[in-house]
Parts: structure tokens; sequence; C-alpha cells
């Protein structure tokens, strides 16, 4: 891996559009760095990865733009989505030992009761959407634990906060990837033989001059039965910036928010009532459905088991996102509990933040939106008692890390999407079009996923789109760009569809696609293969797969149900 030829160097950035190929020289003021395999982007996908091509001893360069690691795990401030069965199967082994890592740092750091410190699948927040319901730090904490003997090594080197700005590129291959200092606009280079887009929005790809989608398919294309005739690239799914909050004696309402007043009024069609209310659609059925807010219910958090096959589980919001029960710690540990908010009322969808040059702007809008409905909870929300307001309620940005009490970084549910040598469409896991045949199996499969399509309303004017999934499998050929050889999607920017987007986004899956993009490779380094040549060979597309189940990827669901 030595320095890239200048001959053969071209650079595609903000400067240079994407087909645009202008020879550059490497600036002396520009640090370089090289490694086996980059991994551009430090979300759950990018964490995957990591570990995966550090497994096969690979060194490694892992960037993340922000102060956590974990992406919508702990920087966007979102509990994991996850299957019904998650606690039996489903998962990558080290996303396993990811979820027990967080249960075992509660046991050892956390005042639990004896009853919450002796339950085996602990829920420390008592939250209806997961059977894990946490506070990001700790998180952050086991997946750092996990990457520390790595950094120890010398093998990874840890980038935060960068974010990719450019990228050099030689035909079908990038060469090195541009990255700059959140903070400072301060360079550096690194280049490696193997490049992983695990970014939140699929950022390399228009860097890097890679094939893409956004938005909606055409259903002509991609013959979906939820998909509109013409294709909608700028229809995509709201963003949505996440805040924690408790309740306590005293008021502590926020400053009034600039847009407060725009917001206080704003309503849809679709919705059954101002955006800032408890009225909202009901995501499976479309009807509007009045939810309860009360806060520091006097509930057992031990008792509730979240299980998506039961509901979304989003009809009382406190509890819904709670990731703090305070009766799972011992007396006067917490004075209260603390709920993550991510309900609707903060779905951002007025315009797209991708490859929209107002981008900044909009997620500054999102940003508002979230600060308007803290201040509508403190002041006008209805109470059951026929009070308006909670100003007890206070944000945590304690519990996310940040100064202005919201989480980080902005929870987007879509991205950028390769355009790949296959591509995931609704009919391959519909329950409606798949019936008692199951999810299509597919010869090259990395990995299995389950979650309803749950696409959230989005920036064309659609309401909810909920339909149900059979559990699936990951293709390899989704993992594959039609064109760039060294490229590999990490994350949410797979071959898959607006729609089908919306059951391969969570957790466990977006863990599961990294940890396979990692896996893949590294096996290419070692075999010194391109990764579309493993698909494309019987005999090496087995040995991966093998390595894979090796590893404790399950490739295959057990006979079980749709939801």
């Amino acid at each position: 891996m030595g320095r890239i030829p200048t001959a053969l160097a071209h650079r595609t950035g903000p400067d240079a559009g994407p087909h645009r190929k202008e020879p550059i020289l490497k600036q002396a003021r520009l640090k370089e760095l090289q490694a086996d395999i980059l991994v551009v982007g430090g979300g759950l996908g990018g964490v995957a990865a990591a570990l995966a091509a550090l497994r096969a001893g690979r060194r490694v360069v892992l960037t993340e733009e922000y102060d956590w690691i974990g992406g919508q795990l702990t920087s966007q401030a979102v509990p994991p989505d996850e299957s019904s069965w998650v606690e039996q199967f489903g998962v990558t082994a080290s996303y396993r030992q990811l979820r027990e890592g967080i249960r075992e740092y509660y046991r050892r750091h956390y005042p639990l009761t004896e009853a919450a410190r002796n339950t085996r699948e602990l829920n420390p927040g008592g939250g209806h959407v997961s059977r894990l319901c946490h506070e990001p730090r700790v998180a952050v904490a086991v997946m750092e634990s996990m990457l520390a003997p790595h950094i120890g090594s010398g093998r990874l080197r840890l980038l935060q906060p960068y974010r990719p700005v450019a990228a050099d590129v030689d035909g079908d291959r990038v060469e090195a990837v541009t990255l700059a200092h959140r903070d400072t606009g301060e360079q550096l280079v690194v280049s490696a033989p193997y490049v992983l887009d695990a970014t939140e929005t699929g950022e390399l790809l228009p860097l890097t001059g890679t094939e893409y989608v956004t938005g909606f398919e055409s259903a002509r294309v991609t013959g979906e039965p939820s998909a509109p005739d013409e294709a909608q690239p700028d229809n995509m799914q709201a963003v949505s910036v996440c805040f924690a909050i408790d309740h306590v004696e005293g008021d502590h309402t926020i400053d009034k928010p600039a847009d407060y007043d725009f917001w206080r009024d704003f309503r849809t069609d679709f919705w059954g009532g101002n955006l800032l209310g408890f009225r909202a659609p009901n995501p499976r059925t479309l009807e509007a459905a009045e939810r309860t807010f009360e806060p520091n219910p006097d509930d057992d958090p031990l008792a509730v088991v979240g299980d998506q096959r039961r509901g979304g589980g989003d009809m009382n919001l406190w509890t819904f996102r709670r990731i703090a029960a305070r009766r799972n710690f011992t007396p006067g540990a917490y004075a209260s509990d603390v709920t993550l908010v991510n309900w609707p009322m903060i779905d951002y969808f007025l315009a797209p933040v991708i490859d929209n040059p107002d981008a900044a702007v909009h997620l500054e809008r999102a940003r508002e939106l979230s600060r308007s409905v803290m201040y509508w909870l403190q002041t006008e929300a209805p109470r059951a008692d026929g009070g308006t307001g909670w100003p007890g309620l206070r944000l945590r940005g304690d519990v996310t890390g940040s100064a202005d009490g919201l989480a980080q970084a902005p929870y987007h549910r879509e991205s950028r999407r390769i355009k790949a040598e296959y591509t995931v469409v609704e009919q391959d896991l519909s329950a409606a079009v798949r019936g008692d045949k199951g999810a299509v199996s597919y010869h090259d499969s990395v990995g299995i996923g389950m979650y309803r399509i749950d696409l959230h309303p989005s920036t064309g004017g659609d309401n909810y789109i909920d339909v149900a999934s059979c559990p699936f499998e990951i293709p390899l050929g989704a993992l594959l760009p039609v064109r760039v050889d060294n490229l590999l999607p990490a994350g949410k920017n797979l071959g898959t569809t607006h729609i089908t987007n919306g059951c391969y986004r969570l957790h466990p899956v977006e863990w599961n696609i990294g940890e396979a993009a990692g896996a893949l490779a590294a096996f290419a380094f070692e075999r010194g293969t391109a990764p579309r040549a493993v698909a494309a060979d019987p005999a090496l597309l087995a040995a991966f797969q093998d390595r894979l189940t090796a590893q404790g990827f399950e490739l295959r669901w057990p006979d079980i149900a749709a939801y």
C-alpha cells in the first residue's frame, strides 16, 4: 500500500462533481494514513464492520463525525428496535455480545434493585419499544470496550470527530478519502485497498461517483405494490432530532423557541389534528389515535415485555421509549424515570435533508421542532386533570451528551442507497405477497433480520406505510455496487428500496450489514480479489459463508411466523 501515484489520483468532492476527474497533487500540509480497510462512519454498521475486519487481522482506520460512536443507538439517541425473538436468535454473535455487555455494565456499575439485578433479560428502562431500553452512554462504553484491545494493539486507528469531504478515485476504484476535523477543519488523507461507507446518509457515494438512488423508486421499475407509478427521488422519510427528559420538582421551562407559534399551529390533512398534540395516526391502521402521557407512572418495569407482535408500544408515550425506570434502581438513586422522546410529533417532513442545498437549514428547523415539542409539553400540553403543561419536565442533555439538551445527531431513517447487483424489493419479504412461503431465500445470504416495513411520514406528503414482513435474509448482492469494485455499503446504504429500507434500517440489521461488509472486505483482502468475485465464485462464496457461520452469523431463519 504505497502512496497513490499522482498520475492516477483524481478527486471528487464539493469542488469537483462526482464524474469530473482532475489530477491532484497531495498537499504537503495534509497528513496521510494508510490501512488495509478504511471504514468511514462509526455508527452501528461502522463499529461492526471494523470489528469484523480486525478479527481477521486487518489494519483498520475507523472514522466518526460525532463525539460518540454508535450512531442511531447513541449519538442519535434511539433505543434499539429489535425483533420479538431477539433473546433467542436472529442476530450475530457480536451483536449479542453488545446487548449482554450493556446489561452487564448496569449490573457492575449501577445501583440496581436485587430484583432487577437478578433479571436475566434485564430491561433497564422498562420501555415498550424494545426488550433492552437503556441510556445511550452505556452503549458507548460497551462499544469502546469492544474496540479498546485493537486500539491498544495499534491495529485500529479511531479518528473523531472527522467527516469525509473528498475522495481520490481511479476508474472503478476508490484510492483514498480526505477527512476534515469537524471543529478545526484540519484535513488528512486515508488510503486503503478497501473502503466501507458506514456514514448515516451514504456520504461517500456522491464523493466517489458511486451510482446511487434516493427516495421512492417507481413501481414500473421495482414492481412493488406500495410504490408510486413514477419515481420520487426527493420523497424521503422524516428526519427526527430526539431528546431525553425526566420530571422533577420545579419549573424547568425552556425559552420559547423562535418558531414555536408555527409548529404549535402546524397540521396536515392525514394527521388527525395538530402536529403538536397527543393525537396522531396509528402507523398500522392510519386511523387517528390518542396517545397518553403521564410522567413517572407507578408501574412495574420488570413486568414490561417489549414485543412488536403486540403492537408498536407507542400508545403510552412516557413508557414507550423509557430508558431508565426509577423502580429498577435502589430508592433515591433516580429522582425520576428518564424517557426518550422519539414520538410522531418530532418527525420533520417539510423537506429532505439529503442532496438538498438547504439541508443545514432544514436540519436546524428539525431541531427547532424538537425544542417546540419540549416547550409545548412544558406549557400547553393537555393533562388528564384538565390543566396544561408539565413545567417539571427537564431536558437531559447530560444523558444525550449534548450542550443544547437534544441528541448530538439527527436520526436519519433513510440514506442514499447504492445501485446494487441485487436490490431487495417489497415482494421479496412482504407477508401479504409471500404468505406462507416466507421471505425469498437468497443463495448468497450473509445474515438475517426482522422488522415490519415501517415508513414514517415523508417529505412527499405520504402518511405512514406499515406492512407486515416475513423474517428476511440479507443478500450479498445488495452489498455490491454495480460498478465500483472496492467500496462497500456498511449500513442503511445497501441495495434496498425506499420501501424495504423500512425494515433493513433497524439496529441489529444495520450491525449485521456492517459486520458482513467488514468480513467481506477482509476476506477479499486475504484472497487478493474483489468483493464481487467472492459473490460470483461458488467456491469462494461457500468459503466466505462458512467463515461467517463460524463467527456467529445466522444465515437462515427457523420456521417462524411473520408479523
